[in-house]
């Protein structure tokens, strides 16, 4: 006589579904943390704003031409995407002395970079280093201004603050490492990823490789020379000439100087900046 195969399933104890219900809780928690932290930052950052505002809108001001540049809606949200910044990030100060300006500063560079973009916070970098000036790397003969590696963002001061006072070469520091700290959260790790910026890359690159490739070839153009030595420092040197030869650029090569605005949903030649509104404070 043939037999229906049958499948029994034993009951679970109840020490087992309680197991199981921990597992799940936690695997939830550890999801939800890092926004509850967020919120409560955010929280926190309200309070400062409101009692520092007029101290740290006057610092912008006088340090960032980019900030100058914004309407009063803009200076606003600007400065309380910086406070939010600087509130998640931990500032280590190597050969200097710290000074109040020194966060603030260095997190409105990321903020100026990301001002279009929904995710602005470079979430897996969690240290920012500021050293004096220069300083050596690894086994490389050249000494550094900056550099950025999953151990976190490096600045030298020195050179932060020079690039941003004279602000009309198409150097600066801080854009060009906060512009290498974008493409790694979004390509290396993904951890803060923007899906905007993510998707309209390749856009941008269909436009930005073969001129890439030009100057790899020994064409010249107004991008500064070390744009031809890999392509992640042609995205750097695209920043920073995107910010502080806006004009120019736009002129001299306007089919790269828009794809850089569809990818950061910015242009910095129009007042209100953002191209397309509606991105959270």
């Amino acid at each position: 006589m043939m037999r229906e195969n049958s499948v029994f399933f034993a009951p679970m104890s109840s020490g087992a579904v309680n197991m199981i219900g921990f597992i799940l809780l936690g695997v939830a928690l550890a999801r939800l943390a890092p926004h509850c932290w967020v919120w409560v930052k955010k929280k926190k950052t309200v309070r400062v704003y409101a009692r520092r505002h007029d101290d740290f809108e006057s610092l912008l001001c006088r340090y960032n031409p980019y900030f100058r540049s914004l309407d009063k809606a803009g200076r606003e949200r600007f400065l309380r995407r910086v406070l939010l910044f600087m509130e998640l990030k931990k500032f280590e100060y190597i050969d200097l002395e710290s000074q109040e300006c020194m966060p603030l500063l260095v997190s409105a560079a990321a903020v100026q970079l990301t001002f279009g973009l929904e995710h602005f916070l470079l979430d897996f970098f969690h240290t920012i280093y500021i050293i004096k000036d220069k300083y050596r790397y690894g086994l490389y003969n050249m000494p550094f201004e900056g550099h950025v590696s999953e151990e976190g963002i490096y600045l030298s001061w020195a050179h932060f603050m020079k690039e941003y006072d004279d602000y009309s070469d198409g150097q600066n520091v801080g854009l060009h490492e906060m512009a290498h700290a974008l493409s790694y959260v979004n390509f290396t790790v993904q951890d803060g990823r923007d899906n905007s910026f993510y998707h309209h890359f390749n856009d941008f690159s269909l436009i930005a490789r073969p001129i890439f490739e030009r100057m790899q070839a020994g064409e010249t153009n107004l991008l500064h020379s070390y744009a031809a030595t890999n392509y992640q420092e042609f995205w750097a040197v695209c920043i920073e000439t995107f910010f502080e030869r806006s004009s120019s650029f736009r002129r001299q090569l306007p089919e790269l100087y828009f794809a850089l605005c569809s990818l950061l949903n910015q242009d910095p030649l129009t007042p209100g900046k953002i191209l397309v509104s509606g991105l959270e404070a």
